[in-house]
């Protein structure tokens, strides 16, 4: 038999290294700094949280788990919310406030956030372009997504494995190309909606997924415009522009392409 001390709260958390990672650049610092760098860091473990729970996600419904699935697809739903929360927090800096250190930002910019182009990786985005900024490691990760199954590939196989059908020229498709809305998609979604009740709320957590990530999308582009204006964005990013262009573009399209059927 092993003895274990039991784990103390700023050990098990490692508090002390976590409080150590906050190092603002100003020489004052300026005070707004370190919540920029907070709220950034607290996105990045949100990410991380946000691949973990896909990957079981994915897993849960390639196994046919439906209840598993759905408190996945929930828990998800949840964090994209608490994301959009933050942003509150972040507007509350105003844009002369922002203006006293950004230029201490260099060439760091959003653009570079490999946790963030993982997460667009697994929902189906396939641009190999977004991955170009990011270090070799990263690179090479977000790439290993873009050729691996899509969250969207994992509910196609749950809607088939359903008794839903699914055309195989769709089941196995080359994943690593983007994916297009299609009909018989769509008219199997119609059917697993009035056949299936559970299955049906799965489709629904994936409709508040994406609502979540269009909906953290438009309050980013609009903090940025209240933050910076017009201005091009830290490490050389158009700002505002290239964000309002990644706007309304919805990750599951058949989903949303169902809704006049009801």
């Amino acid at each position: 038999m092993t003895s274990q001390a039991a784990a103390n709260y700023t050990h098990y958390l490692k508090v002390d290294e976590l409080l150590s990672l906050q190092q603002p650049l100003s020489d004052g610092p300026e005070h707004d700094e370190l919540l920029f760098i907070i709220i950034h860091q607290t996105y990045e473990l949100w990410f991380k949280q946000l691949i973990h729970e896909f990957t079981a996600a994915q897993e849960a419904l390639e196994a046919g788990d439906t209840s598993r699935a759905l408190a996945l697809l929930g828990r998800i739903r949840t964090i994209l919310k608490t994301c959009v929360a933050q942003i509150d927090i972040l507007e509350t800096m105003t844009p002369l406030q922002f203006d006293a250190f950004r230029e201490r930002l260099g060439e760091a910019s959003g653009f570079q956030s490999a946790q963030f182009r993982e997460v667009e990786a697994i929902l189906g985005r396939r641009d190999t372009r977004i991955a170009a900024p990011l270090l070799p490691a990263d690179r090479e990760r977000v790439e290993a997504l873009m050729a691996s199954p899509s969250l969207w590939d994992s509910v196609l196989f749950y809607v088939d494995s359903e008794g839903f059908p699914i055309p195989a020229e769709i089941l196995n498709r080359d994943v690593s190309q983007p994916y297009e809305a299609n009909a018989a998609v769509q008219d199997a979604l119609v059917a697993l909606h009035r056949g299936d009740a559970a299955a049906a709320l799965v489709c629904e957590r994936l409709v508040d997924i994406d609502e979540g990530l269009q909906e953290w999308r438009y309050r980013h582009v609009k903090m940025v415009e209240r933050t910076i204006g017009r201005k091009q964005g830290t490490g050389g990013s158009s700002g505002a522009d290239y964000l309002r262009s990644t706007l309304f573009h919805p990750v599951f399209p058949d989903l949303w392409a169902i809704r006049s059927e009801f």
